[in-house]
């Protein structure tokens, strides 16, 4: 199965979409990796989902890329009294680091990281930033704060605090549970929340190692401060616009997404763009008009990918959700102005051998009217450096490592073939015409680009390109 478009579609699995069946009519539908939220279900549900996604695998006898996405730290109020409060502007209030059922006066913040790190003047957001207060002053185990923009305080709400960096590890307890767990089930991506800082990647690393690739979620600004180092140490970056969208202004957030998604491109690592893309189809059949218009802003920007959360996780329509979504992305890549668009985002080529060869076989597939890239790669990268380039033919990653395949099932314009080791020229050579006529990506006569990394099975050496033209048979 060959799909008619370049970016990719992650779908999220849930209660609405997690029985085998469901799961297929998914996948038909366009789902090109699926998402496990590790904030939902238990790790026994996970196992369940995982098992039935790697059964469609060999049934469609497709790569299909499997994300687990951890829940990362979760800060809350506490419990207060009658299990809400109301509060109104100019009201003070105070927080404080022990207690439950306080008052306005005792409203419990069970975190001591944000007593050592807050100052006058920060706010705290609370509900989604449906509650705001500002510090006027604070001690060692409380917090003076006048509203700022009045609601409900209520039980268990989580607070957020743009601007403030707090000494938090990415991974709890739970988190650590639940990435041994998914490790063990052979995840392709694990996504880390809260990351604030570019050593959060790197203890994340020293779990993970090779294992799967790690996937940073931008959601805090700290984390866009060190943005360069960030995307440099991740293998690849989530726009999480609707928590980033919390702690920065909403008008802020389509430059951001726009910033992020350009630099994913100049380092070669895949972007999502993620967060109420098609929201209202959690409840209606089809999107608005916003919301298509949202879709295919990320597709013209170039992301790798857009992301379906509680509209396939939870919705009342997650088959039509990825189907619309199919839909927009396909229509925008039809486009007349798509290709122009697209070039006019094109990032500055990094000045490097492999990326010069890679770049320029994405070039001349276009100037000699080649049907298909073909980049043999072992690690995955020779795919992500051609796909840079966003080509306007299909790129053909060949790879031996079915972890490799998996991956690149996120990757703008990437086609994943698991194919045997290649060992010399001649070989690659055969690999490719094979493998291009067999998925149907080509006929004989037609001209294809191959790009590939000499000697072979040494990752990360791409240095060769070669045009063939396709055997009316072989013989």
């Amino acid at each position: 199965m060959h799909r008619n478009r370049r970016a990719k579609i992650v779908a999220t699995v849930g209660p609405a979409s997690s029985d085998p069946a469901k799961l297929k009519a998914l996948y038909l539908a366009g789902v090109d990796t699926f998402r496990m939220n590790f904030s939902h279900g238990t790790q026994e549900d996970h196992a369940r989902v995982h098992a039935a996604i790697r059964a469609l695998e060999v049934e469609m006898d497709r790569p299909i890329g499997i994300l687990q996405d951890l829940q990362g730290p979760k800060i809350r109020i506490g419990t207060v009294r009658d299990g809400r409060l109301e509060v109104d502007g100019g009201e003070r209030v105070r927080f404080v680091l022990s207690g439950t059922d306080g008052g306005k006066d005792a409203i419990p913040l069970p975190h001591p990281e944000i007593f050592a790190a807050i100052v006058p003047k920060q706010e705290l957001l609370i509900d989604d930033g449906r509650v705001r207060v500002r510090v006027t002053g604070m001690g060692a185990d409380f917090i003076d704060a006048e509203v700022v923009i009045g609601g409900v305080i209520s039980n268990r709400k989580g607070v957020n605090l743009p601007g403030t960096l707090l000494d938090l590890s990415p991974l709890t307890a739970k988190d650590r549970a639940d990435l041994a767990f998914g490790l063990d089930l052979g995840v392709d991506w694990v996504a880390l929340s809260f990351v604030q800082r570019p050593s959060d990647i790197l203890e994340a690393r020293a779990l993970i190692g090779d294992r799967a690739g790690i996937m940073s979620k931008i959601e805090k600004p700290s984390a866009l401060d060190h943005l360069d180092d960030i995307v440099r140490l991740s293998d690849a970056i989530m726009v999480a616009r609707g928590d980033l969208g919390v702690e920065i202004p909403h008008e802020d957030v389509p430059g951001r997404q726009k910033e992020l998604v350009r630099a994913s491109r100049l380092a070669a690592k895949p972007v999502i763009v993620a967060t109420q893309m098609l929201d209202s189809m959690v409840s209606a059949p089809t999107p608005t008009r916003a919301e298509a218009s949202d879709v295919a802003t990320a597709i013209y920007d170039g992301a790798d990918a857009v992301m379906l959360s509680a509209e396939s996780a939870s919705g009342r329509y997650p088959v039509e959700a990825v189907t619309m979504m199919d839909r927009i992305i396909r229509s925008t890549e039809q486009h007349k102005l798509y290709q122009s668009i697209l070039s006019a985002s094109s990032v500055d080529e990094e000045h490097s051998p492999a990326h010069a060869v890679a770049a320029a076989g994405a070039d001349l597939a276009q100037t000699i009217g080649a049907v298909a890239v073909v980049g043999f790669t072992l690690s995955g990268t020779t795919a992500a450096r051609i796909a840079r380039k966003r080509p306007p033919v299909p790129i053909v990653a060949v790879t031996p490592d079915i972890g490799v395949a998996r991956r690149a099932t996120l990757l703008w314009g990437a086609h994943s073939v698991l194919s045997e080791d290649v060992h010399s020229y001649e070989e690659m050579v055969t690999t490719a015409e094979d493998t291009l006529l067999k998925e149907g990506l080509a006929k004989g006569g037609d001209l294809a680009v191959l790009v590939a990394g000499i000697p072979f099975a040494t990752a990360g050496t791409t240095n060769n390109l070669r045009v063939t033209t396709l055997p009316h048979r072989r013989g």
